[in-house]
């Protein structure tokens, strides 16, 4: 595993496996919120994301986390060797964008650019997770499998095989 992909939707655990992770394989990781967003919460143009995308996946090794644009979504599935798709339970990812809302007073959330609001993010995953049925489908597995060809391809669907995986790591 040089080149690995962590994707799903909000609030589903792929900042903690991630730094997980790249703790246990030694990869470096690269959340892209943090190219994605300003401190303000405000998009990045999408020259700029572009670029520093493209630089991401142009190195030896990463974990990326994240969905960033559609485009550069597909550009990582193809460059990666190994595919983490977290797809826990909708009433998980609610509630833990709840928790991590709760927790934000005592502990920065993993991933989010430094000084960023804590509250807009709460609300941005919250509008995320509404319309995440639409893009997290089983249709879309099916593509991102039928890109895959020979990859290493994980879907983890419940807490305790995301628990597992980050042990295994």
């Amino acid at each position: 595993m040089k080149k690995i992909a962590v994707f799903g939707k909000p609030a589903s655990g792929k900042s903690t496996l991630s730094k997980d992770l790249s703790v246990s394989v030694g990869v470096s990781l690269f959340p892209l919120d943090l190219i994605e967003y300003e401190k303000s919460g405000e998009r990045v143009s999408a020259e700029i994301y572009a670029i520093k995308h493209a630089e991401l996946i142009a190195k030896d090794s990463w974990i990326i986390e994240g969905l960033g644009t559609i485009p550069s979504f597909w550009e990582r599935i193809d460059a990666a060797d190994t595919l983490i798709y977290v797809d826990l339970p909708y009433r998980v990812s609610y509630w833990w964008v709840v928790k991590r809302l709760l927790k934000s007073p005592l502990v920065k959330p993993l991933g989010w650019p430094k000084g960023s609001s804590v509250l807009k993010g709460t609300k941005a995953g919250f509008k995320y997770l509404k319309l995440s049925p639409q893009f997290w489908t089983s249709e879309l597995f099916e593509k991102i499998k039928s890109r895959a060809g020979q990859k290493n391809i994980y879907h983890i669907t419940s807490v305790k095989e995301l628990n597992e995986f980050t042990k295994k790591c």
